[in-house]
C-alpha cells in the first residue's frame, strides 16, 4: 500500500476512534441523567456529611517553628588569644570542635526524646495569665480528668517537675507516646540546609505555641550547658582561686599594716622588730604575683566560655492566630456535596462500562 494510503487508514482510524468515544460519552451522560435522582441523593447525603464535619470536627492548631544551629568557629581573633592562653597552660582549641551528638540528624531524635519531651510536659508557663505545667493542660483538653475520676489512684494526681514517681511516670510515659505519634513533627525541610522544623497539632491553640517554644528552650539549655561544661568549671575553679588568694593578699596587707604600727620607728640595732613587718611584705608581693597570673587565667577562661556557647537562632516562631484546619460551614456543604457526585458518579461510570462489556 502506498504512503498516502497507510497515512489515509490512519486518519480514518483515529476519526472512528474520537467518534466512539463521543458515543459512548453522551451515552454515559444520557445513563447518568436517567439515574439524577440517585445523584442529587448522594449529592445531599455528601453536603450533610460535609456539614456535620464542619459542625462536629475538633479544630487543630499547628504551631511551627525552624531554628539553626550557629556554633563560635575557632579561627580570627581567637587565634592571638589561644596562643596567649598557652603561655598559662590553657587550651582553646576545643572551641574549633564539632557539635558531636547535636550534629546532623541527632538534633531531630533529641528534640523527640523522653527526656526533652517529660522535661517540656513538667514545665511552668504563664498561659492567659495563669502559671500551670503544660502537662495540666494536656491533660484537659485531651478528657482524660472525667476517664479518671473511676480510678481513685490517679482521679487527683498532681504532677510535680521530678522523676521516679511510678505513677506519674507510667503517665508520662503514655503521654510521650500520643505526643510522639500523633501531635509533634521534627524535621528538616531541606536535607542541604542545617534548618530544623518544629511542629505540633493539638485543639488548643496556646499549648501548641507554648510547648514548642519551651521544647526549643529546653533543648537550647541542654545544648549549652553540655558543650560549655569544661570550660565553666574551668572559670569556677579560677574564680574560686582568685577569690582565695586575694583574700590571702588582703589579709598579708593587714598584716603589714599591722606590723608596722605596732613597732613604727624600729631601733635600727635590733633588726628582729623588723622581721614581722618584713615577712608580711613578702606575702603581698606573692599573693600580688599569683593574683596577677590568676586574673588574667580567668579572663582568657570567661573568653573560652564565651566562644564555647553556642546558639540556637530561632528563624520563624509560631504567631497568634495560628495555622489550623477549621473547615466552615458553606466549605463544608461544597466539598461534601461535591465528594458525594464524585463518588456515585465514578460508581455509575463502572456500572456503565461493564454494561457494554457484557453487551459487546
Amino acid at each position: 500500500m502506498p504512503d498516502n494510503d497507510k497515512h489515509i487508514g490512519k486518519g480514518n482510524d483515529q476519526e472512528v476512534s474520537l467518534k466512539v468515544l463521543l458515543l459512548n460519552f453522551n451515552a454515559f451522560l444520557f445513563y447518568s441523567l436517567k439515574k439524577w435522582r440517585l445523584v442529587l441523593t448522594f449529592v445531599i447525603i455528601g453536603a450533610l456529611l460535609g456539614l456535620g464535619v464542619a459542625l462536629f470536627k475538633r479544630t487543630q492548631y499547628t504551631a511551627s517553628l525552624s531554628f539553626v544551629l550557629e556554633e563560635q568557629s575557632g579561627g580570627g581573633s581567637m587565634g592571638a588569644a589561644a596562643s596567649i592562653a598557652a603561655q598559662f597552660g590553657i587550651n582553646l582549641g576545643a572551641m574549633g570542635q564539632s557539635a558531636g551528638f547535636f550534629q546532623d540528624d541527632n538534633i531531630i531524635e533529641f528534640l523527640k526524646s523522653r527526656s526533652m519531651i517529660d522535661e517540656t510536659l513538667l514545665s511552668m508557663a504563664i498561659i492567659n495569665g495563669k502559671s500551670e505545667r503544660l502537662v495540666d493542660r494536656y491533660v484537659d483538653f485531651k478528657g482524660l480528668r472525667k476517664k479518671w475520676k473511676s480510678n481513685n489512684r490517679i482521679a487527683g494526681i498532681q504532677f510535680q517537675d521530678t522523676t521516679g514517681i511510678y505513677l506519674q511516670d507510667s503517665l508520662m510515659a503514655m503521654f510521650y507516646k500520643t505526643i510522639t505519634k500523633d501531635h509533634l513533627n521534627v524535621r528538616k525541610p531541606d536535607k542541604r540546609l542545617n534548618i530544623i522544623e518544629v511542629s505540633l497539632e493539638s485543639p488548643d491553640e496556646l499549648f501548641s505555641k507554648v510547648f514548642v517554644e519551651k521544647l526549643i528552650a529546653n533543648a537550647s539549655d541542654f545544648y549549652i550547658r553540655t558543650r560549655t561544661k569544661r570550660a565553666q568549671e574551668n572559670l569556677d575553679v579560677l574564680t574560686f582561686q582568685v577569690d582565695s588568694v586575694r583574700q590571702e593578699l588582703n589579709s598579708a596587707i593587714r598584716g603589714v599594716a599591722a606590723a608596722t604600727d605596732a613597732n613604727p620607728n624600729p631601733n635600727r640595732a635590733f633588726q628582729s622588730l623588723r622581721v614581722a613587718s618584713q615577712l608580711r611584705t613578702v606575702d603581698v608581693q606573692a599573693n600580688t604575683e599569683i593574683l596577677k597570673e590568676l586574673v588574667a587565667n580567668q579572663e582568657l577562661a570567661k573568653i573560652t566560655l564565651r566562644n564555647e556557647k553556642p546558639i540556637i537562632q530561632t528563624l520563624d516562631q509560631p504567631i497568634l492566630p495560628l495555622k489550623n484546619d477549621k473547615i466552615g460551614k458553606a466549605k463544608g456543604i461544597i466539598l461534601g456535596g461535591f465528594l458525594g457526585g464524585v463518588f456515585i458518579g465514578l460508581g455509575l461510570l463502572g456500572k456503565f462500562l461493564y454494561r457494554r462489556i457484557m453487551e459487546a
